[in-house]
């Protein structure tokens, strides 16, 4: 599994807000499909109101996320082991 960050913006009619979201996923594409579900679920927002300006691989010393960060590094620990 892999880190990636996906950078991107939420446009509503009167609002622009950015948000930068870090998803543990295989692909690129399932990265991106799964912050649409995410923000479309707690944000209320359309899948055409979500602009997706960048998704980005992201290495484990590079992870902003800390609850993210230890799963990560505790699988690496894991398959270092054994």
């Amino acid at each position: 599994m892999k880190v990636f960050r996906v950078i991107g913006e939420i446009r509503k009619p009167n609002l622009e807000t950015p948000f930068k979201k870090e998803v543990v996923a295989v692909k690129r594409e399932h990265a991106v499909e799964n912050v649409y579900a995410e923000l479309g679920s707690r944000h209320r927002v359309k899948r055409f109101q979500i602009k997706i300006l960048k998704v980005e691989e992201v290495s484990p010393e590079d992870i902003e996320n800390p609850m993210l960060k230890k799963l990560v590094v505790g699988e690496e620990k894991i398959v270092e082991q054994s």
